[in-house]
């Protein structure tokens, strides 16, 4: 199949390339390529490419920026994706989009299904939540993908973040009283792979709608941080101090719950990401090899 994916150097992008190879031709862009705040540029891209599925990883995510900025992430998330739904229903092609948890506000007890009513806490979560009633109401063949707490081997995450801090401070404050499930964006990128590889671009567009596709599991982001202390420094981890929400203010509200149900992409699909925990060690592994690598070049210099 022909595949055109925006986002290629992104998290999820980056790891998508890959993931999709196998599956047929993949026509990758970057922002240099195909920028999403260029209305014209999205209609050419899409239109020269003529793709089967066209897969959106590209999106505003500076979440607590977006509250200083909503113009720039509406363009982003809202507009360019409503551009992008109305080309793939034109070119007949499968469009798979990623969103967010941060559509809801929290207040659940317990995960979120699909059908729950959304109410972004924050102006990012209005953006994504724009995004995926645009692409509901202009009804070509899709998928959309919630997911949260998104991390990757590169970029800008807190898997990468709280490395640093480790290397730099005795210990660590995290926010305790905020739950979901670290979701890799390799462990993401394959299950967008296994979608299509299992089912073809025909039947996913026939079971259009929202699916939540996370990491199985949920802890705090003091949980998270402790695992990764934990894989970083066996035996001697820093000190992951938990806090309040209220003790590390920004300028974005965040839900206390951002628990995804996955039952709906299962059931559906057969298909199911790993343990959180499983990805983060997998990912972890990765920055082990990526820096082992990256001495034995240095070494060979």
């Amino acid at each position: 199949m022909k595949i055109l994916l925006t986002g290629k150097n992104g998290q999820v992008g980056w790891e998508l390339a890959h993931a999709l190879e196998p599956l047929g031709e993949v026509i990758a862009f970057d922002r240099g390529g195909l920028d999403l705040a260029v209305p014209d540029q999205i209609v050419s891209v899409v239109r020269s490419v003529r793709p089967e599925v066209l897969i959106n990883a590209a999106a505003y995510t500076a979440v607590d920026r977006a509250e200083s900025e909503p113009d720039a992430a509406h363009a982003i998330n809202a507009v360019a994706v409503a551009i992008l739904a109305e080309e793939a229903r034109r070119a007949q092609a499968l469009l798979i989009h990623y969103s967010t948890d941060y559509i809801f506000d929290g207040m659940k007890d317990t995960p979120y299904v699909e059908e729950d009513r959304p109410n972004p806490l924050n102006a990012y979560g209005r953006s994504k939540l724009v995004g995926e009633q645009a692409i509901h109401d202009i009804g070509g063949a899709h998928l959309i993908l919630r997911t949260s707490w998104v991390y990757s081997a590169r970029g800008k995450n807190f898997l990468l973040t709280i490395r640093r801090l480790l290397q730099e401070k005795k210990e660590v404050r995290v926010v305790s009283d905020q739950i979901g499930a670290p979701t890799s964006a390799r462990g993401l990128a394959e299950a967008t792979a296994e979608l299509l590889r299992r089912h073809g671009a025909a039947a996913l567009g026939d079971a259009r709608g929202i699916y939540h596709a996370t990491a199985s599991g949920f802890t705090s982001w003091h949980g998270f941080a402790r695992e990764i202390a934990r894989l970083e420094r066996p035996g001697s981890p820093a000190r992951i101090v938990p806090i309040a929400s209220s003790e590390y203010p920004t300028p974005a509200h965040r839900p206390g719950n951002s628990r995804l149900s996955n039952e709906k992409l299962l059931r559906r699909f057969g298909v199911a990401l790993p343990s959180w925990q499983a990805c983060l060690e997998a990912c972890h592994a990765m920055l082990g090899k990526n820096a082992e690598l990256e001495a034995g070049r240095h070494n060979a210099q």
